[in-house]
């Protein structure tokens, strides 16, 4: 399983020539160093939550319109989708399988955000492999303990480095890979990355450090 990073939370797993793309959000396309065009061979677009770092209707169905994907989410963001005519797949709890993938979705309690409501989110466990808890890090999640590979917040609004690390601590995955960065400067995310890995180097968790675009790791 191959898993791409295009800036912030905009990630591609690809399997046997399948490929899904989680939350194509604003702060990956402001810039236009990713642009929708990039996706046009996705067979699949997982959409976890409404914020718009994670999803904007504008670029979706861009992506849709070169891709012909399918589209796959929860209530909340239906709802969004159903004013625009675009179709879905309602998937907030239980498996679907999607060509070579596995999908456990989960409902997950977004961390608190400073005067904003918390949305409806979901989460996912992708082939019995990867947790993608999204922006969510509650104790629920601690019993995926020990999972290949956590996709892991390393900056937020919504939360610290001191609780970021505890969280991956407790949940103590062989590897994990970075997530919601997009807004930060390429040194910046350097130097954090740095001050992770040595962190999680004492745990025995191999911290990935990518954050170019299109770079990826192999599980």
């Amino acid at each position: 399983m191959k898993i791409s990073k295009y800036l912030h939370s905009c990630l591609v797993f690809e399997l046997d020539g399948y490929k899904i793309l989680f939350d194509p959000g604003d702060i990956s396309f402001i810039e236009g160093l990713v642009t929708p065009e990039m996706f046009a061979d996705v067979n699949t677009v997982v959409i976890t939550h409404i914020h718009p770092d994670h999803f904007v209707i504008d670029i979706l169905q861009r992506i849709l319109n070169i891709s012909g994907a399918k589209v796959v989410t929860n209530s909340q963001v239906g709802e969004q989708l159903n004013r625009v005519g675009i179709k879905y797949l309602l998937l907030e709890e239980g498996i679907e399988h999607f060509g070579p993938f596995k999908l456990e979705a989960f409902p997950v309690q977004h961390a608190l955000i400073m005067d904003n409501p918390l949305p409806q989110m979901t989460g996912f466990v992708i082939n019995d492999r990867v947790l993608h808890p999204v922006d969510s890090m509650e104790d629920n999640l601690l019993k995926f303990k020990g999972i290949e590979l956590l996709i892991m917040v390393t900056m937020a609004p919504f939360a610290s480095e001191v609780m970021i690390s505890a969280f991956a601590d407790k949940l103590h995955p062989r590897q994990i890979l970075p997530v919601h960065d997009g807004y930060a400067k390429t040194f910046f995310i350097q130097k954090r990355y740095a001050a992770y890995v040595k962190h999680f180097d004492k745990l025995g968790i191999k911290f990935n450090e990518v954050y170019q675009i299109g770079d990826s790791i192999n599980i």
